[in-house]
This record gives C-alpha cells, sequence and structure tokens, in this order.
C-alpha cells in the first residue's frame, strides 16, 4: 500500500503550487490504478490546516471546498484512511527512540508509525525528513 503526505495532497489542492500539475496528475494515476493507497488521518488534519491557513494563503480555501476534496479522495474505491490501534504506540515508541524525536518532529513519527503500523510500503511525500525514519520507504512522486 502506498499512503500520501500532506503536501502532495496540498500541492494536488492548490492551483498556485509550482507542483500542482504533476501532484494532481500522481493522484489521480494513483487513484484510478487499483492499487490500495491510503492517508494518514493526521495528514488530514494537517491538509485542512494548511489550506484554510490565512496566514499561509492570500485566499485561503474555503472549509467546505476543503472537505469536499477529501470526501472525494476518501471516496475513492481503493483509498483507505489509517489511524492508530492496537500497538501503534509501541511502533512509535521504537520508532521516536531510534530516531531520537524531538519537538515537533513528532508529527512526522506519528505519520510514519502509522504508515509503518499498517503496512505501507512507501510513504509520497516531497518532505526529506522523513528519511529518518527505518521501516518506511520514501518516495517524492513530483520528481
Amino acid at each position: 500500500m502506498i499512503a500520501v503526505d500532506t503536501n502532495i495532497l496540498v500541492y494536488s489542492h492548490r492551483e498556485e503550487s509550482d507542483f500542482h500539475e504533476v501532484a494532481v496528475e500522481r493522484i489521480t494515476e494513483l487513484a484510478s490504478s487499483g492499487t490500495r493507497w491510503a492517508i494518514p488521518w493526521p495528514c488530514i488534519h494537517e491538509f485542512i490546516a494548511v489550506t484554510t491557513n490565512p496566514k499561509i494563503w492570500a485566499t485561503p480555501t474555503p472549509l467546505p471546498i476543503v472537505l469536499q476534496s477529501l470526501q472525494v479522495w476518501m471516496d475513492a474505491d481503493a483509498c483507505e484512511v489509517i489511524g492508530e490501534g492496537p500497538g501503534y504506540f509501541d511502533t512509535l515508541a521504537d520508532l521516536s527512540m531510534v530516531a531520537r524525536v524531538r519537538g515537533p518532529m513528532i508529527h512526522d513519527a506519528c505519520i510514519a508509525a502509522i504508515c509503518i503500523h499498517h503496512g505501507v510500503r512507501e510513504l509520497w511525500t516531497a518532505d526529506r525528513d522523513f528519511n529518518r525514519f527505518t521501516g518506511l520507504k520514501t518516495k517524492n512522486p513530483l520528481i
């Protein structure tokens, strides 16, 4: 299963992004491929926070449009929303100790632990900080 990080979702949503077209292509290819793919719950939360934030965008996306975009992805046949479950904390603790997580790095550690916990084989992200987490292969689908 492939999981998609917040930044790829934001790039595909915000037309002014330099990576908008390629991000839309990759998400569309993934959603129509029949391959199981996932969005971690923390990425959904962060997507809402980023796209509606007036400190980031001159014209933030209205919440109803953000929620509609998320619903379209979540309704895709092979999409699964993944989150914490029994045994997740052990994965998070081990991953955090190995990566020496501190402060805000815990957010990425949570996403990585959720992915590992659900057997994600690859996380699509443009964030190189995920390379610190062993056991999770990452790929930037935009390059």
